[in-house]
């Protein structure tokens, strides 16, 4: 019924006058033509000797004209015959070209039409709230779409190009079309009512978005990213409320996982008031380490070990391998006390090896600077060569060109380059040549950490997922908190079955292998907690770490890993309603 329903309305919408004036103009040239040919028909029968009536001419005029030719009613003079093929003919085409084109061009394409802007529309509905409005596509979009997603936050992809958006809509995008430099796309998109708007195109196209959707709405708040230090002031003058440097962020985060610069506490986060840091495990430690006697000297509680890309919850009385990335929650005060305790001086001596000299190798040459450790940056091309004296120039694949970068003595070696495929190839090839060196490597897509972990990386980092979580964090802060590729800290209501019941009691690790780090209550004294034997309410929200794999056990058991900080008002005010069906990720 559905189609008939959109013909019916195409049929009933006005049309334009120009095509109205040539639907009536063939129409009266049918009728004149009906009209001709009967008056035609009585002439050439009563030639004949024949006689019929008006009703007879017009039957015998429509059967010719649409080729039925029943064949009761025939000519028998040559001059009869003729005027038959003339009928025939003109009806053939008539009929047959005339009408057809008539019907696609007044029926099918204005359905068409109508069925692609539906795929496509020019404007969300009115009652769209609390939206996300983006302004391009590609890695860090769609990770931060699969967020907004598991969320239950609506979203939209504003695309200026007709046959672009309709492709998108078609791998399961929710998209709008109209031109990001008009103010009336922003208008369309419900701009005033939009939780977060999004510009991640070219500095240039950023700095035209942000200004024009900031004429539109000065209350919403538009972030923006930046490839280069001279945009972000351009950026915020045009109106963005926060820009994002994420070649400079992704470097950084990738200094920090080296673990020779020092084996002191990196606070990676703060949610809820908790402090979420890592730390390797002393190389030499003076007696053997567990969680319990950390605990007990600086009150860190230790969550679990990260390596490789696998997560471990761990007890108490779990007996720590030197050389383990540790998680730890605490205090300030806290950690400060485990860095009395446990850290050593950085090893400045040894160099770190950074291949790729793009915006991210930079940020990490830059971030080792400022520590004092030695590094060389490996780059082929002779343009981005800053500083000779950190540079090797030449092809990271050849062994003389990491031979002479210092890769036999390197405590670590960073791959930063823009090709998965490379970052891989220099993943094994890294691996092979020194087994005993960290290898830390960047991912551009989701869809490859995995596989740099398998080709010998110790820690792997995602462009697309630290951009996106840099913008999560944005839009819902305190939501969850990106610890590694595929690690995160998140926050979940506690299930009905938990009430009462102690963290020291819970089995949560054993169903799901997520550690709990603490747990929020609602009811005094409120606040965050690390008491793992303070019974929990209703109404209170664990604090959970777990890999992929632990958080899909915990959804599965649990049901739902969202933001509970406000799990009570959405029980008490339905969510913003969603414009169209989700995007399946």
């Amino acid at each position: 019924m559905k189609p008939a329903g959109l013909i019916l309305t195409t049929l009933l919408a006005p049309m334009r006058h120009r095509n109205m004036r040539m639907l009536i103009a063939l129409s009266i040239l049918f009728v004149f033509l009906v009209v001709v040919f009967s008056g035609l028909f009585h002439v050439l029968m009563e030639a004949e000797g024949q006689q019929h009536s008006w009703p007879t001419a017009f039957y015998w005029t429509m059967v010719t004209m649409s080729t039925l030719g029943f064949g009761d009613i025939t000519f028998k003079s040559d001059a009869g015959r003729v005027f038959s093929v003339v009928v025939l003919m003109s009806g053939t085409l008539l009929l047959l070209v005339l009408l057809p084109f008539t019907v696609i061009q007044f029926v099918w394409v204005p359905w068409m039409t109508k069925r692609e802007a539906e795929r496509a529309p020019r404007y969300l509905p009115p009652q769209t709230r609390g939206h996300l409005v983006l302004t391009n596509t590609g890695p860090i979009e769609d990770a931060l779409i699969e967020r907004a997603i598991n969320a239950g936050v609506p979203y939209v992809v504003l695309v200026a190009d007709l046959d672009e958006a309709l492709r998108l809509h078609d791998r399961g995008y929710q998209v709008m079309v109209g031109p990001l430099d008009d103010p009336q796309t922003y208008r369309a998109a419900r701009l005033e009512s939009a939780a977060l708007v999004v510009a991640t195109r070219p500095d240039t196209a950023n700095t035209n978005i942000v200004f024009t959707a900031q004429e539109i709405s000065s209350r919403v708040p538009i972030l923006a990213t930046a490839n280069t230090r001279a945009s972000v002031d351009i950026l915020r003058m045009a109106g963005a409320e926060q820009v994002l440097q994420l070649g400079e962020s992704l470097g950084h985060a990738l200094f920090q996982r080296i673990l020779d610069v020092g084996a002191r506490t990196r606070v990676l986060g703060q949610l809820a008031g908790l402090l979420v840091a890592e730390a390797p495990v002393p190389r030499h430690a003076a007696e053997p380490l567990n969680g319990a006697l950390i605990r007990a000297r600086t009150g860190v509680d230790v969550i679990g070990t990260w390596k490789s890309g696998n997560f471990e919850a761990i007890a108490a009385d779990y007996q720590l391998t030197p050389g383990s990335v540790l998680i730890l929650a605490g205090s300030a005060t806290q950690l400060a006390a485990y860095d009395a305790a446990y850290s050593i001086e950085p090893d400045t001596r040894r160099p770190v090896v950074v291949i790729g000299g793009g915006r991210v190798g930079r940020r990490v040459g830059a971030s080792l600077a400022e520590a004092g450790v030695a590094y060389k940056i490996v780059e082929k091309l002779p343009g981005r060569v800053r500083n000779p004296d950190c540079y090797v120039l030449g092809d990271a694949a050849e062994l003389e060109v990491l031979n002479s970068a210092g890769l036999q003595e390197a405590s670590a070696v960073v791959i930063t380059t823009h090709d998965d495929d490379v970052n891989v190839y220099l993943a094994i090839y890294c691996r092979r040549l020194r087994p005993d060196m960290q290898v830390i490597a960047r991912a551009n897509l989701d869809r490859n950490v995995s596989t740099l972990y398998r080709a010998g990386a110790d820690a792997v980092l995602s462009y697309a997922s630290t951009g996106a979580s840099a913008i999560w964090s944005w839009l819902r802060p305190g939501d969850s908190l990106l610890l590694a590729e595929g690690l995160d800290v998140f926050r979940a209501p506690v299930p009905a079955r938990m009430v009462g019941r102690t963290i020291d009691q819970l089995d949560i690790a054993v169903e799901t292998g997520c550690a709990v780090l603490a747990a929020v209550h609602c009811k005094p004294p409120g606040g965050c907690s690390r008491d793992r034997s303070m019974p929990l309410d209703a109404d209170a929200e664990l604090i959970l770490v777990g890999d992929d794999a632990d958080q899909e056990r915990f959804r599965a058991a649990y049901g739902g890993t969202f933001n509970a900080s406000s799990f009570k008002k959405r029980l008490e005010t339905p969510p913003p309603p969603a414009w169209g069906p989700p995007r399946a990720m």
